[in-house]
């Protein structure tokens, strides 16, 4: 490789934005490598990755403060835009004593629901004045885009104080009918526990949280969604219920009643999600939602989260959508193929009389 190395990353980058690929891998002592449309393909025209080079593209996408962090901590998680055609979010990480950063492509449009292939319903939940909402799912599965939409829908159509917390920061949005501040964990605040309890003295309307990683952050983020927030977060879970429980499980015993009434009361929805291959090419999304109302409150309240998969499966009226019939859907409509939704389905037996 040549030493400019910030000339070879655009142009890798320039090769993702071309491939339509979401990620763009480099590790040293292989050759550069891209995802596109979930399957990870080596560039085997590309010279294999020398300890020079990654060092190279380490000073590319790290500030001076971030690269000496990452070197003594052997991890580091940071955002670098390409000009103005795109963002990446970058994972920078040790292996064997060698570099490796996976980047993935942030895109410069905030796309709609309609344009992901997204429920319409969705957007009722960017009205509400509070509460919280959830967005699940495996890493990958496109979570954070459909935050960014929802996010966007609230600052195109409402006059808000939007604040979105996130380490690092990844779409960019530009002020609309509301006022929207971004922060950046490290960067701009000490860690996520410090910035949601700064939340109750910056007038907040509506805040985006990018994860919910721990206790602290947690209990702050129902306390907001419980004291007149609108609040959206993530989490790597599967479906509502484990959601729910997963939730409750970070409490040590004795406080795990107290969480479970507050988020019967807080919880407006929890969305799970998956990028599914289509039979022609890339990927559709496949996806539960869980609308919370009095009857979800009360098996949350009584400890009978189990339950709640059949509220879903029968709740289609007020708006419910199991992720078995989501994915039956596309099966009926020729999206994808029957042996697809059974590796995405989490209850293969209701597929299959759905089918």
């Amino acid at each position: 490789m040549s030493s400019d190395y910030k000339k070879e990353l655009e142009g890798l980058a320039d090769y993702v934005l071309r491939e339509g690929a979401s990620d763009l891998h480099l590790s040293e002592g292989k050759p550069p490598a891209i995802r596109v449309n979930g399957n990870l393909l080596p560039l085997e025209k590309q010279a294999r990755i020398s300890r020079a080079d990654a060092e190279g593209f380490a000073k590319v996408l790290l500030k001076t403060e971030d690269e000496k962090r990452f070197f003594s901590e052997k991890e580091v998680d940071v955002s670098w835009a390409y000009s103005d055609k795109a963002r990446f979010r970058v994972n920078g990480f040790f292996q064997q004593g060698g570099i490796s950063f996976a980047m993935r492509l942030i895109p410069r449009k905030i796309q709609t629901l309609e344009e992901l292939g997204l429920p319409p319903i969705l957007e009722s939940f960017t009205k509400r004045q509070q509460g919280f909402f959830l967005v699940v799912g495996p890493i990958g599965s496109g979570k954070s885009t459909t935050l960014a939409s929802l996010i966007e829908m609230v600052n195109a159509s409402r006059s808000e104080h939007i604040m979105t917390i996130e380490d690092p920061i990844e779409y960019v949005y530009e002020q609309k009918q509301s006022i929207i501040d971004q922060r950046e964990v490290r960067l701009d605040t000490k860690d996520f526990r410090t910035a949601l309890t700064s939340l109750f003295r910056q007038d907040i309307d509506v805040a985006l949280i990018g994860e919910m990683r721990d206790i602290e952050t947690i209990a702050a983020a129902v306390t907001a969604a419980e004291t007149g927030h609108l609040i959206f977060s993530t989490l790597h879970t599967n479906s509502a219920a484990q959601t729910i429980e997963r939730v409750i499980d970070v409490f040590p015993s004795d406080q795990q009643e107290q969480i479970r009434i507050q988020l019967a009361s807080s919880l407006t929805g929890i969305f799970s999600q998956r990028l599914v291959p289509k039979i022609a090419g890339g990927r559709v999304p496949a996806y539960e939602l869980l609308i919370s109302n009095s009857a979800v409150a009360n098996l949350i309240r009584e400890k009978r989260t189990h339950e709640i998969q059949t509220v879903i499966q029968t709740g289609g009226e007020q708006g419910m959508i199991d992720m078995d019939r989501s994915l039956a859907e596309l099966v009926r409509t020729g999206v994808i193929a029957p042996e697809t939704a059974f590796a995405y389905s989490l209850n293969p037996a209701v597929l299959e009389r759905l089918l």
